[in-house]
C-alpha cells in the first residue's frame, strides 16, 4: 500500500462529509459531462474518491466503473450506492494508471480533480487512450495552480506540513500545471480537444473534453 493510499484512507470519512465548495461550477460541469455520455455507454472514472459524481451520473450511462487508489473511499462509495439503490456503478480500488482497463471498450473516461495529483501524468494519459474506443471522450477537470503567482507553492507547502502533522501521513504530490501545458499533453496522447472552460475561474479549474482520434 502506497503512502498516498494511506493518506486518502485516513481522511476518507471526513472527506465524504465535506460539502461541495463551488456547487454552481460543479452542477454546470456535471451537466456538460452528461451531454457526452451515451445512455447505454460504458464509462470509467479515475480518482473517483467516494464515487459521489459517478452516482450522480449513473442514470446517464449504462455502466460506470468508479476507481480510486483508496479502498476506504471505494467502501464508502459502495455504501452510498446501496443506500441509493443504484446498481450500475461498480467500485474498484485501483491506481489511475492501472492496466486492467486498457481494453479499448469505454465510451468515456472521467478524471475530476485528479491530474494535478499524478506523478506520472503521461503514463496515465497513455492508459486513458488505451481504455477508450475510437472517438471516445476523455473528460477531465483539473486545478491549474501554475497559473497563479509565486506565493501559491509556498502556501501549498505550508498546508502539506499541517496535513502531515494532523494525519500522521504524507499528503499527496501536487503538480503546478499551466493550462496550455496540460492541454498540450492531452493532445500529444492522441486526443482532439472539443470543449474547455474554467469552473471556477480563479484559481482556474480547467474543464476539458477531448475526443480520441
Amino acid at each position: 500500500m502506497t503512502t498516498s493510499t494511506h493518506f486518502w484512507d485516513k481522511i476518507a470519512r471526513k472527506y465524504a462529509a465535506q460539502p461541495i465548495k463551488d456547487p454552481t461550477s460543479y452542477e454546470h460541469t456535471l451537466g456538460r459531462t452528461r451531454s457526452y455520455l451515451p445512455e447505454t455507454g460504458k464509462v470509467l472514472e479515475l480518482g473517483a474518491g467516494t464515487g459521489s459524481t459517478a452516482l450522480l451520473l449513473a442514470r446517464s450511462a449504462g455502466q460506470i466503473t468508479a476507481t480510486d487508489v483508496s479502498p476506504e473511499m471505494m467502501l464508502i462509495g459502495r455504501e452510498n450506492a446501496t443506500a441509493q439503490g443504484i446498481e450500475n456503478v461498480n467500485f474498484i480500488s485501483a491506481a489511475a494508471d492501472d492496466g486492467r482497463f486498457s481494453d479499448g471498450s469505454h465510451d468515456a473516461v472521467l478524471a475530476f480533480n485528479l491530474l494535478h495529483l499524478l506523478r506520472d501524468l503521461d503514463g496515465t494519459l497513455t492508459r486513458v487512450n488505451a481504455a477508450l474506443k475510437p472517438g471516445g471522450y476523455f473528460i477531465s477537470k483539473s486545478p491549474c495552480l501554475g497559473e497563479k503567482g509565486w506565493y501559491l507553492p509556498l502556501m501549498v507547502a505550508v498546508v502539506r506540513v499541517f496535513m502531515a502533522v494532523r494525519y500522521w501521513r504524507a499528503p499527496p504530490f501536487v503538480r503546478f500545471m499551466k493550462i496550455r501545458d496540460l492541454e498540450a499533453r492531452i493532445e500529444a496522447h492522441g486526443f482532439d480537444i472539443v470543449e474547455t472552460g474554467n469552473f471556477p475561474a480563479d484559481p482556474p479549474n480547467r474543464y476539458i473534453v477531448a475526443r480520441k482520434r
